[in-house]
């Protein structure tokens, strides 16, 4: 993992509430002066823009590379055509410094992470086979976690969580 940069995993289970989760520490931390950029594995197959659209026909049509462009934002999309997908390093290695990068999925990867986790869906914990799990975020309570168990559903906290550990502070803010 890159050593440059502050890093948080957010992992779990599909269903679990991972994106939630992100999408609510998001705007806690943005409001803090923080830079935050976000990384998200995916399953095959998702699309990022749609039939019909000028960049879908240029992919369509044979691109490996298509950049849509306005006043507001752009974006890149890459297509593999059978090459294969890049690894996570790479990926981040590709975007602009910020103060936190946020990667949900890519649970099965060494980099420090916050696990999801819903005892009402009755999946096993992912901590107990990855040390690189620092903390479990939660909706119920945890015996025997082994790590900080946090209140899914308290992003200051989980926010708090993440800053310490990683030592970030008010001060360094846009320090990227």
């Amino acid at each position: 993992m890159d050593a440059g940069r502050r890093i948080i995993g957010v992992a779990g289970w599909k269903g679990s509430g991972k994106t939630t989760l992100v999408t609510r520490l998001l705007p806690v931390l943005t409001g803090r002066g923080f830079a935050v950029s976000t990384v998200k594995h995916a399953h095959d197959g998702f699309e990022v823009d749609f039939p019909g659209k000028d960049s879908h026909r240029h992919r369509a049509a044979g691109a490996v590379e298509s950049v849509v462009s306005s006043a507001t934002r752009w974006a890149l999309v890459h297509e593999l055509r059978g090459r294969r997908e890049p690894a996570l390093d790479e990926l981040i290695a590709r975007m602009s410094p910020v103060d936190l990068l946020i990667v949900e999925g890519f649970k099965r990867l060494p980099h420090a992470k916050i696990e999801v986790h819903r005892p009402a869906l009755g999946h096993p914990l992912l901590a107990a086979g990855d040390p690189a799990v620092i903390a479990i975020a939660s909706d119920g309570p945890l015996e025997d976690a082994g790590r900080p168990v946090l209140d899914l559903d308290a992003p200051e906290a989980v926010a708090d969580f993440i800053c310490d550990h990683l030592g970030l502070r008010a001060a360094e803010r846009g320090a990227a």
